[in-house]
This record gives structure tokens, C-alpha cells and sequence, in this order.
């Protein structure tokens, strides 16, 4: 690399893109370098700096502000932006409120204490969560790199974590879309005057199966099983054609044709950058809020819906005394904001150098927390309407968890409501809409992080690289579209990405707040924003964070399990 000497301040003045600007020293010329940040001498926006040699040891200075400035504009005339501030915001909102906002969140809550869980999911919303988010935004939106490259600038010795991101984002993709397919499954099956889960009359249904909703009268079984949950498990999981994870069978070739159409619109949606799919959230992220607010209102109409929510809020203060529910708020504000998987960084490095990402993690951090809150009432306002019907406690309706709390206990619901398909039709658009973001997120992060790192051969062949990535999430997708992909969609969640996103997110914070240190971080954010973050922050960053971390990962590794745990799928029914 041509290195020049540069004797006269004035030259600073008259520097272009390209051109060496510092004085008493020495520039490395060209675009400017990962290995910034290095002992002989500092630009804090991404030059090396090596000290002249005719200045001495203690000669060396850092270049002055205005460099900053103008590597800034640089940097930002070479890479791509967002259109508008709030194609970033719609961006990120749709990437953190996802599927687990509508079925994890109100599930959690009830189950620790109700209204009293909202205490130290506050709590750790504000000392572990929103740090952690606001780091990252900061770090993508002033290194502009993904979650690979990034770790040039900050300590290359990490720069494993990128990868592992990459990694962990692909084990995501092969189940997370997989949950997508069976919602338009649903979704396409709605489209008849009399949804197929409302009959025990079906080639699929067992003898066990009991419409208790029905004018008859029926006597319920500890046997029986409601159409709704037959047609889950036996017409589109097909999981009794399996005899678990040692055979899963052949594919669904339905399910595999809905996943296929996932894929397609995930890359038409993406293919041409955050141009394209900031146009795109506009739909995909606003629509789930205004089909929640329509459920809202019909669920409070119901009779018996009153039971629901005072299910859902009732506070247990008794529960707060114990260390699970803590463990509990502190995993689901982490799963839910999402740091620690590659995104933030990614649609920050989209940011204008100066946009003040501290607004933006809080805003989006409490859209995200006040989505899941208000989720709540939209499922358990259903629920006690359930228990109204059932003549039961909304306890036995609501003991369902993850996927069958929509896809069995809800899609019952909706069906016997008046106006029934227009119901179930707006209900699983709803959910493709918010698994989509999420997906278009993951793989934005995974797309970004290859560009940066190898941008001289994918560069200007993004629209070939997204099409690998899509296709090779495909492929891998295969395996959960077996008869018994259900399984293995439980093992991916429960075993594989959760601890692992954990470990990745706390060596991370370690990383950045202990290696590459908190004054050189907060230094950065104040030439962004102007303002150096506060003591509240610092000690969050450092101290709290990391440890809210750890206790996560402490609680929720798992040990090796004998047989997969099942009741998320209603598997123990079959």
C-alpha cells in the first residue's frame, strides 16, 4: 500500500476522496483500513495512522475532527442507505416484534404471576435488554460493517462471533419459515364457507376426535381430541406418519409448496438491498398491528372474554419471590429485542453516520415491549371466551404453549365465531406477515456480513449471493417438512439456537465493553451523536449486561434430554 508524507496542514483542506490527510505523520492511502484503532496513532472513523519518520515517538497526533467528518461522508457516499428514517425504524420493528410476541409473551406472563410478571420484565428490559440494543445499533451504525468485518475494527481475535452469527442465523431459517409454511397452509385451507378444523367428519379425523362445540351433547374423554387439534397434527404436521426423530418419514409435498412460495416472496423482497426491503416493512410490519387491533376489539365483544384477561393480568406478587420468574422476564426481553444475532449491526452499518440510534433503541424497544403487552389481551380475551364455551377454568384452555396456542386453542376460537373466515383469513395473514420481517432481518444480517467481508467478489453480484442464501435455507428447510419435522423443529429451538445466540451475545458484550473498552465505545458515540452516553449506561454495559447474560445461559441450558419434549406441539396427544 502507497504510503505519502504529508508536511502542511493546509492540504487537509483540499483532501478528496482517496487522499491523504494528516499532518506530521503518515496516511495509508485508499479507502480506509479495518486495522484501525492501532497504537500508533488513531482515526477514530477508520484510517491507519503510522507516525512520520522524521517526527519523533512522542510526535504522533490524531487527526483532527474535521477528518472524522469527512471520512463519514465518504463512507457514506460508498455505501447504501436507508430511503427514510422510518423505512430503518419500520425495519427493526418488524425484525424484533415476531411470532414469540404473539404466542411466547402472553404465555410467559400468566404463567408467572400475571400482572406482577410485568415487574421484572421492566426491569430487565431496562437494566439488560435495551443496553444491549442500543450497543448494537451503535457499534453497526459507526464501524458501517456487518457482523463479520466489524471485528477487524474493533478486536479481530473475535471475529469468530461473526460467523457463529451466520451459522446460528441458518439453523434459525431452516425451522423459523417452517412455522411460516404451516401458517399459510392454514391460510390457504381458510378459504372455504366452513373451516376444515370445525368437523370430526374429515378423511383425517380418529374416532377419538369430539366436536364438543357442537348442539349435541358429548361426553369428553381424557382420550379425546378436538377437531382443531386433529387437523394440526394429523392433516398438516401428518405427525402419526412418523415414528419420531430416528424416522421422520418422507415430505409433505403441501407443506414443501408453501414454504417454496415463502422463500420466493423472502427474495424478491431482499434481492436489491435495504432499498427495496424498507419499501416492503411498510406493509409487512404495519399490517400485524392494525390485524391486532381488529382481533382486540372482537375478542373484547365475546362473552366470557372479561375471564380471559383477568387471568392474563390477576398478579401473583407471591411469584416474584422466586428466581425462575426473573430468569424467565430476562430470557423473553432478550429473545424478543433480539440482539446478539448480526441484524442491528446490519441495519444500522444502513444509517447515516450521524443518526441518533439512541432515540431509535428506545422507541423501537418500547413498540416492542407494548406489541407483546397489548398481544396479550388479543389471545386471552379468545381464551376466556374458550372457557366460557367449554364451561372450564381459562387455566385448562390456556395450557397450551408456543405454536399450538395459535394453531389449535386461537384457530378453534376463531372457527367458532360469527364470520369465522374472515377471521381465520386476516389471523394467519397476520402471522406470515410477522414471521416474514423476522426472516427478512435474519438473512439481511447474514447478506451484509458476506458483502463487507468479501466485497470484491459479491459486491455487484448481491442479487446472485441472496439467491444462494435463500436456496440453501430452502434445502435445509427439508428436513422440518417431513412427517416428523415438528420434532425436529422442537430440537433446533430448544437446543440448538437458544444457548447458542446466548453465548454469542455475552462473548460479544465482553468483547466490546472489556476488549475494545467502554471509554473508546463511548467515544464513538458521542462523535455520532454528540453526547457521550451517561453513567447509567456505562454500568449497565459493563457490569449488568454481561451478567444478565450469564444467568440466562446458567438457567436455560438444557441437559441432554432422554426423548424431546413435545407439549409446545401437542405431540403427547397423537
Amino acid at each position: 500500500m502507497e504510503t505519502t508524507p504529508l508536511n502542511s496542514q493546509k492540504e487537509l483542506s483540499v483532501c478528496k476522496d482517496g487522499e491523504d490527510c494528516q499532518e506530521n505523520g503518515i496516511l495509508q492511502k485508499g479507502v480506509p483500513t479495518p486495522e484501525n484503532k492501532v497504537e500508533s496513532g488513531q482515526i477514530s472513523s477508520g484510517y491507519l495512522v503510522a507516525p512520520s519518520p522524521s517526527a519523533g515517538d512522542d510526535t504522533q497526533r490524531s487527526v483532527p475532527a474535521a477528518t472524522a467528518v469527512l471520512e463519514a461522508e465518504v463512507h457514506e457516499g460508498e455505501r447504501e442507505t436507508w430511503g427514510k428514517k422510518m423505512d430503518f425504524l419500520l425495519s427493526v420493528i418488524g425484525y424484533a416484534v415476531d411470532l414469540g410476541n404473539v404466542w411466547r409473551f402472553p404465555y410467559i406472563c400468566y404463567q408467572n404471576g400475571g400482572g406482577a410478571f410485568l415487574l421484572p420484565y421492566t426491569i430487565m428490559a431496562i437494566f439488560g435488554g435495551i443496553p444491549l440494543f442500543y450497543m448494537e445499533l451503535a457499534l453497526g451504525q459507526y464501524h458501517r460493517n456487518g457482523c463479520i468485518s466489524i471485528w477487524r475494527k474493533i478486536c479481530p481475535i473475535f471475529k469468530g462471533i461473526g460467523y457463529a452469527i451466520c451459522i446460528i442465523a441458518f439453523y434459525i431459517a431452516s425451522y423459523y419459515n417452517t412455522i411460516m409454511a404451516w401458517a399459510l397452509y392454514y391460510l390457504i385451507s381458510s378459504f372455504t364457507d366452513q373451516l376444515p378444523w370445525t368437523s370430526c367428519k374429515n378423511s383425517w379425523n380418529t374416532g377419538n376426535c369430539t366436536n364438543y362445540l357442537s348442539e349435541e351433547n358429548i361426553t369428553w374423554t381424557p382420550h379425546s381430541t378436538s377437531p382443531a387439534e386433529e387437523f394440526y397434527t394429523r392433516h398438516v404436521l401428518q405427525i402419526h406418519r412418523s415414528k419420531g426423530l430416528q424416522d421422520l418419514g418422507g415430505i409433505s409435498w403441501q407443506l414443501a409448496l408453501c414454504i417454496m412460495l415463502i422463500f420466493t416472496v423472502i427474495y424478491f423482497s431482499i434481492w436489491k438491498g435495504v432499498k427495496t426491503s424498507g419499501k416492503v416493512v411498510w406493509v409487512t410490519a404495519t399490517f400485524p398491528y392494525i390485524i391486532l387491533l381488529v382481533l382486540l376489539v372482537r375478542g373484547a365483544t365475546l362473552p366470557g372474554a372479561w375471564r380471559g384477561v383477568l387471568f392474563y393480568l390477576k398478579p401473583n406478587w407471591q411469584k416474584l419471590l422466586e428466581t425462575g420468574v426473573w430468569v424467565d422476564a430476562a430470557a423473553q426481553i432478550f429473545f424478543s429485542l433480539g440482539p446478539g444475532f448480526g441484524v442491528l449491526l446490519a441495519f444500522a452499518s444502513y444509517n447515516k453516520f450521524n443518526n441518533n440510534c439512541y432515540q431509535d433503541a428506545l422507541v423501537t424497544s418500547v413498540v416492542n415491549c407494548m406489541t407483546s403487552f397489548v398481544s396479550g389481551f388479543v389471545i386471552f380475551t379468545v381464551l376466556g371466551y374458550m372457557a366460557e364455551m367449554r364451561n372450564e377454568d381459562v387455566s385448562e384452555v390456556a395450557k397450551d404453549a408456543g405454536p399450538s396456542l395459535l394453531f389449535i386453542t386461537y384457530a378453534e376460537a376463531i372457527a367458532n365465531m360469527p364470520a369465522s373466515t374472515f377471521f381465520a383469513i386476516i389471523f394467519f395473514l397476520m402471522l406470515i406477515t410477522l414471521g416474514l420481517d423476522s426472516t427478512f432481518a435474519g438473512l439481511e444480517g447474514v447478506i451484509t456480513a458476506v458483502l463487507d467481508e468479501f466485497p470484491h467478489v459479491w459486491s455487484k453480484r448481491r442479487e446472485g449471493l441472496v439467491l444462494g442464501v435463500v436456496v440453501t435455507c430452502f434445502f435445509g428447510s427439508l428436513i422440518t417438512l417431513t412427517f416428523g419435522g415438528a420434532y425436529v423443529v422442537k430440537l433446533l429451538e430448544e437446543y440448538a439456537t437458544g444457548p447458542a445466540v446466548l453465548t454469542v451475545a455475552l462473548i460479544e458484550a465482553i468483547a466490546v465493553y472489556w476488549f475494545y473498552g467502554i471509554t473508546q465505545f463511548c467515544s464513538d458515540v458521542k462523535e455520532m451523536l454528540g453526547f457521550s452516553p451517561g453513567w447509567f449506561w456505562r454500568i449497565c454495559w459493563v457490569a449488568i449486561s454481561p451478567l444478565f447474560l450469564l444467568r440466562i445461559i446458567k438457567s436455560i441450558t438444557p441437559e441432554t434430554p432422554t426423548e424431546i419434549p413435545c407439549g409446545a406441539i401437542r405431540l403427547n396427544a397423537v
